[in-house]
């Protein structure tokens, strides 16, 4: 093969290997002689074959790393922490791919100080709150570490797209002394919601008795004042009666004491009728119904004297 031939293939040979492919979602980093010169985007590009060398291939897809880590809280608990965090490369920009390319010496020494990073943050953060607090503050440990992680990774040429802890635990014993709270504090809670409960019925059932005495009392009161009511009607009545009887007796100049003996014997007819079976002893002889009248006699008399003076 004659020398122009070789070189002929030599040139070819070279300008072969001077094409460079570069998949979609990653960049490649070109040096020359160590020193960067640029970097090739996604397609087909060309690059001076030895001289030209592709230092890096840098994905600009997004990443994942999961973490886990053990925190002590500020009243000495230890908290396990096992978290998922999402993140990138910021854009496709030649500072930012230089960032990327050459802050760190590989892949590793970056995931390695990201974690560091992180957990360091949440240890920060948890040894100020007491364990108690812990499982309500989710979300506050996710905005602390996107505070305090955005600015380091911006300076590495990435930024965080999500972090999420997908799980926070205590050590054994602790999570049987927290059962135990949760569980007392149930009873207390059941005991005190009884108690309450029962309150309400005896005080409720108070007052319904007091309602129904006083009820009971008003009822009672009324029907005795219309019980004397009555009675006084009645004897207003009566009063009346007889005296109208009197009265027409003495126009007719009929004795009043026969007024006396009648209402005397309507009497005993009553008591006889009304008598259910009870007995009665009443004086029927002649000197006892000469009493009576008499008695009754004087007792008219005496209500006559005291109406004429």
């Amino acid at each position: 093969m004659s020398p122009i031939a070789i070189s002929i293939l030599v040139f070819v040979l070279l300008i072969s290997l001077g094409f460079v492919t570069v998949k979609q979602g990653n960049v490649a980093v070109i040096t020359v002689f160590g020193k960067y010169r640029r970097i090739l985007t996604p397609g087909l590009s060309f690059r001076i074959p030895v001289i030209e060398q592709i230092n890096k291939r840098i994905s600009i897809q997004n990443r994942s790393v999961e973490l886990g880590f053990q925190a002590v809280t500020q009243d000495q608990a230890n908290v396990h922490f096992k978290a998922m965090l999402l993140y990138a490369v910021i854009n496709q920009e030649e500072e930012t791919i230089k960032n990327v390319a050459f802050k760190f010496v590989d892949e590793k020494n970056f995931t390695q100080a990201l974690i560091r990073t992180i957990e360091g943050t949440i240890r920060s953060f948890v040894a100020t709150k007491k364990q108690s607090e812990i499982l309500g503050l989710r979300s506050e440990i996710v905005l602390e570490v996107k505070l305090h992680l955005d600015k380091t990774l911006e300076e590495w040429g990435y930024h965080m797209i999500d972090i999420q802890l997908n799980d926070i635990t205590f050590d054994e014993e602790i999570i049987r002394s927290m059962s135990k709270v949760v569980a007392s504090n149930n009873l207390k809670a059941a005991a005190e919601n009884e108690g309450q409960a029962l309150l309400i019925t005896r005080t409720k059932a108070a007052e319904a008795e007091g309602n129904a005495i006083n009820i009971s009392a008003r009822a009672e009161k009324e029907a005795s004042i219309q019980r004397g009511q009555g009675i006084a009607l009645f004897r207003q009545e009566v009063a009346k009666g007889m005296a109208h009887a009197a009265k027409e007796m003495s126009d007719a100049n009929v004795d009043t004491s026969y007024l006396l003996f009648s209402m005397w014997t309507e009497a005993i007819k009553h008591f006889a009728e009304n008598g259910n079976g009870n007995v009665i002893f009443l004086d029927g002889s002649m000197e006892g119904m000469e009493k009576t009248m008499k008695q009754m006699m004087a007792t008219t008399q005496l209500n006559e004297n005291k109406k004429e003076k």
